[in-house]
C-alpha cells in the first residue's frame, strides 16, 4: 500500500475509499477531500461536537500532515506517540465529508504497523475508539487550540492501544488454547487445570514445576504428574535439566 515506508496521499484516499465503499450517501464524496464545509456533531440533539477547518484549506492541511509523518521529527518519536498525534491532527483536519474516524484509526494503525509496532495483523484500535463516542469528542475537543497542548489526548489514544493489545493476546491466547484442545489425529482432552497451565506457557513462553506448584497451590509431585501427562500428549517438553529445567510448548 505505501511507498516503502512513507504514508502517501494515495494511501489515505485509497483507505477512505475502502472503509466508506457502499456507505456513503452520496457515493462520489468516496475517497476525495470534501468540496463543502461540515460540523460534528449529533443530528438527534443538533450538539456540536467540533467545528473542522474550512473545505478549502483541506489539500494544505492534508499536504503538511503527509509531510510531517514522513519527517525526521516524526520518526523520532515513540511509534505509539506518533501514530496519536496522527490520528489528532487528521480528526482535527476532517478532510472528508464523512468516514473520518474509520479512516484516522486505519492511518493510525498502519503507522503503528510501518514502524514495527506489528501484532500479526490482528490489531485493530476500532472497538475502543467505538466504546464511547462522547468521550472520545469530549478529549478531542479537550485540546487548547492555541497551546496545542495534547498530553489529555495521547493519554487516551495510549490507553487505547493499551486495551487493543489486551484485546488481541486474549483472542491469541483462547485461539492458542483451542487450537491444543485438538490434535491432527482426533481430540486431546485436557483437564482445566491442564489448560490453564498451557495458557501460562503462551503467556511467559515457559514454565518450571516450581511455578505450577506456587500458582495452583499444590505440591511438587502433583505438579510433575500434571506435566507428564501433557508431556505424553506430545503438548509440551521438557527443557534442561536439575533445578534448571523448564517446560515449553512443542
Amino acid at each position: 500500500m505505501t511507498d516503502g515506508k512513507k504514508v502517501t496521499e494515495k494511501d489515505i484516499l485509497k483507505i477512505h475509499k475502502m472503509v466508506t465503499r457502499d456507505t456513503l450517501e452520496n457515493p462520489s464524496d468516496c475517497g476525495v477531500y470534501r468540496n463543502r464545509y461540515v460540523i460534528v456533531g449529533n443530528r438527534l440533539t443538533e450538539e456540536v461536537f467540533f467545528r473542522p477547518p474550512s473545505n478549502e484549506d483541506v489539500p494544505k492541511l492534508m499536504k503538511a500532515l503527509i509531510t510531517w509523518l514522513n519527517s525526521a521529527e516524526a520518526q523520532a518519536f515513540d511509534p505509539i506517540i506518533e501514530a496519536g498525534i496522527a490520528h489528532y491532527e487528521f480528526v482535527r483536519i476532517h478532510p472528508f465529508v464523512d468516514g473520518n474516524g474509520r479512516t484516522a484509526r486505519v492511518l493510525a494503525t498502519l503507522i503503528l504497523y510501518l514502524r514495527g509496532f506489528d501484532a500479526k495483523q490482528f490489531f485493530c484500535l476500532d472497538d475502543y475508539y467505538d466504546s464511547d463516542r462522547r468521550a472520545y469528542y469530549r478529549v478531542l475537543q479537550g485540546v487548547d487550540q492555541k497551546t496545542l497542548d495534547l498530553t489529555k489526548w495521547l493519554e487516551y489514544s495510549v490507553e487505547g492501544v493499551k486495551v487493543s493489545i489486551a484485546a488481541v493476546k486474549e483472542s491469541v491466547v483462547r485461539l492458542s488454547s483451542e487450537r491444543l484442545r485438538k490434535a491432527k489425529k482426533g481430540q486431546i482432552a485436557l483437564t482445566e487445570r491442564q489448560m490453564k497451565i498451557v495458557e501460562r506457557i503462551i503467556r511467559d513462553k515457559k514454565i518450571t514445576i516450581g511455578d505450577i506448584a506456587k500458582e495452583f497451590e499444590i505440591s511438587r509431585q502433583a505438579a510433575l504428574k500434571e506435566m507428564n501427562k501433557l508431556v505424553e500428549l506430545k503438548v509440551v517438553k521438557l527443557k534442561g535439566k536439575g533445578r534448571g529445567a523448564y517446560y515449553e510448548l512443542v
